[in-house]
């Protein structure tokens, strides 16, 4: 395993090529994540529209966000398939694939027809279009983060990581200011009729748009040396994976179980739960999201930044206690105080930026011959298996405790609590070096 706590070189400035493709593949990710997230901000309207008008409104709801979490329940096949090829073919080639393949059934959502005009193959469409956004999204990250990581010297991969998670989450809140703006402008019954349509149409249009944005980026350099040394994986990458970097992957899967529950729950889940269970307005939850994404953003960027300081283990130990804190005070605020909703949210989306660790240290774990495989492979699982269950699971404990959501942000921030620890006290030393 590569040096997981590691020190920085002060004073280094990147070459104006490398901001360019930092800067790129970052807007090239608010403009996918964008399309793989619209989905849960129009979840209500999506589950009136797509399912019986006659059926319980708990189910309607589980129904609706099992279908967003089968998303997440696709990303390993894309994400295997892609990072198989990004290790032997080339970063850049899937890293622009993915983000096609995305375009596409964003597109064919915006379009598709409801319930009342297909009956139940409206639901089974959707369901389909759902799981090949997954696939798609399931190649996405994990390239990027391995993409923008070989581009930079090892001192600043936590920067480089930390802009490029902040861009994948302004794709969040690109979709929620879309969102707010369709609410403010909307009424309700042009919102469900027409108005949700726009949001996908527009999506496919982002992507698009970001496939031709990914023309401009070069192959890595790591990789070229790769390529030129014939130093690529003799085995199926995924093979050396499994039988050589076990712990690696237990490691990431379980760093992946805390960003899905930092992300699901606190980020894209909460507007909708705080209009059914305290029916505030849409135009507020939205608003406050807003205000919450890009607060995470930043949070993302300085939390990469402070990881080239003091080292992922530190940085966990710091961001994952103040994550479960500020999660439960946003969900106990609403009970007391529903006016301190924006500034309590947005403190939480902050916090959350703890997960641009994840990536740094995913990225130091594995070799370069087999850095997207194992990171692909690891993140996608540890998300189909966490990040696709969250929805339904914290669904279902609703029923049970209003503050469920919190206690599973919670729960998992102390997870996040023991790998800092591992990771500080961990003996495991190696070379810093990428390749």
């Amino acid at each position: 395993m590569s040096e997981l706590i590691f020190s920085t070189t002060s004073g280094y400035s990147l070459p104006a090529r490398t901001h360019k493709t930092l800067w790129l593949a970052a807007l090239g990710g608010v403009l996918e994540f964008y399309d793989f997230v619209i989905f849960v901000f129009f979840a209500n309207t999506i589950g009136h529209l797509f399912f019986p008008p006659n059926i319980p409104d708990w189910l309607r709801q589980f129904q609706t966000l099992a279908i967003f979490g089968s998303g997440y329940l696709a990303r390993p096949l894309g994400g295997i398939l892609m990072a198989h090829r990004g290790d032997l073919r080339g970063r850049k080639q899937m890293f622009t694939l993915s983000i096609f393949l995305m375009a596409l059934p964003t597109l064919a959502i915006g379009l598709l027809p409801t319930y009342s005009v297909l009956g139940v193959f409206a639901p089974v469409l959707l369901l389909l279009l759902r799981i090949m956004q997954g696939m798609a999204i399931g190649g996405e990250v994990p390239g990027a983060w391995v993409f923008v990581s070989e581009h930079v010297p090892p001192s600043r991969i936590g920067l480089a990581c930390g802009i490029l998670t902040g861009g994948l989450t302004g794709g969040i809140l690109l979709g929620s200011v879309v969102a707010t703006l369709l609410n403010w402008l909307l009424t309700p019954a042009q919102v469900s009729s027409y108005g949700w349509r726009l949001a996908f149409v527009l999506g496919g249009g982002f992507g698009f748009l970001a496939v031709y944005l990914r023309r401009w980026l070069a192959e890595t350099p790591i990789f070229e040396e790769l390529r030129k040394r014939q130093a690529l994986s003799a085995q199926i990458p995924l093979q050396v994976v499994i039988q050589s970097h076990r712990l690696e992957v237990i490691l990431s899967g379980l760093l992946t179980w805390m960003l899905s529950a930092a992300i699901v729950v606190v980020v894209l889940m909460t507007p909708a739960l705080l209009e059914k269970m305290y029916s505030i307005a849409p135009g507020a939850t939205l608003q406050a999201n807003s205000a919450a994404t890009l607060a995470l953003a930043v949070g993302c960027v300085f939390a990469g930044w402070l990881t080239d300081r003091i080292g992922p283990g530190r940085v966990l130990l710091i961001g994952a206690p103040l994550l479960g804190i500020t999660t439960f005070l946003l969900y106990r605020s609403v009970e007391t105080s529903p006016s301190l909703l924006l500034p309590f949210y947005a403190l939480a989306g902050f916090a959350t930026g703890v997960v641009a660790v994840v990536p740094v240290i995913m990225v130091l774990a594995f070799p370069a011959p087999i850095r997207f495989s194992g990171i692909s492979f690891a993140y996608n699982i540890g998300y189909a298996v966490f990040g696709g269950l969250t929805p339904i699971f914290v669904s279902w404990l609703l029923r049970l405790d209003r503050l469920a959501p919190a206690y599973y942000v919670g729960a998992l921030s102390l997870v996040g609590v023991g790998l800092g620890l591992f990771l500080f006290w961990s003996p495991r030393r190696a070379s810093t070096e990428l390749a």
